[in-house]
């Protein structure tokens, strides 16, 4: 394995054959990393919640008509997912002496589509990196090979070793790109579906909780 890591550092200098597809992967590298830990911290952290101890607590405070300590709530929760939208709710029910089901409505699918583009943002591109890390990983396979056969037919043995090496090594660092880029992925977009789940049930519930199911 250190002479597999040595190897690789050694295809970053510029005198060695296909140093290009090196220092492309490990720009994909760096970019995936960046986003899963940007996206992780947004999703995980600023944006999840416990859900249903939130609820629980909103609910007792709106079944006992305190829309204030509700809405101070919400507001103490930041920029957390479901609370944005239990506050849209609560802020246009308080505001009329009569809870009118289709503003409260509107009010839940507003702030909802809002927060779905901030949930998803740059979590696709997780995707994009993977893919396009495994395919310059093939290109820099097919142009070492390349190599490879250019060398065999010169005779040179040296261009034929490390034609060869460009080509299984682009291939493998190309899918250690792309495998942990696909699986934090799916890391981050289970939970962000999970985290939309949570608002569709729980805004459903607080609007018929709000307007008495009318």
């Amino acid at each position: 394995m250190d002479l597999v890591i040595s190897n690789f550092f050694h295809q970053f200098n510029p005198a060695t054959d296909g140093f290009q597809f090196f220092w492309v992967i490990l720009l994909f590298f760096i970019a995936m990393v960046a986003i899963t830990i940007e996206r992780y911290v947004y999703v995980f952290v600023r944006s999840n919640v416990n859900a249903n101890r939130f609820m629980a607590e909103i609910r007792k405070l709106v079944a006992a008509g305190d829309f204030k300590k509700a809405i101070a709530l919400c507001k103490s929760a930041g920029h957390k997912a479901l609370p944005q939208v239990v506050l849209a709710a609560l802020e246009e029910a308080e505001r009329k002496e009569f809870v009118d089901f289709r503003a409260v409505q509107n009010a839940v699918d507003e702030s909802t589509l809002e927060i779905i583009p901030r949930l998803n943002r740059r979590t696709g591109w997780l995707t994009v990196l993977g893919n396009v890390a495994t395919l310059t990983g093939l290109l820099g396979t097919i142009v070492g090979l390349m190599i490879s056969f250019a060398a065999a037919d010169a005779g040179g043995g040296e261009g034929l070793a490390q034609g060869i090496s460009v080509a299984m090594q682009t291939t493998m660092w190309g899918l250690i790109v792309a495998i942990p880029s696909n699986l934090f992925y799916t890391f981050l977009n289970t939970k962000t579906s999970a985290i939309l789940d949570d608002i569709d049930e729980h805004s459903v519930k607080l609007i018929h909780l709000l307007t008495g199911g009318k």
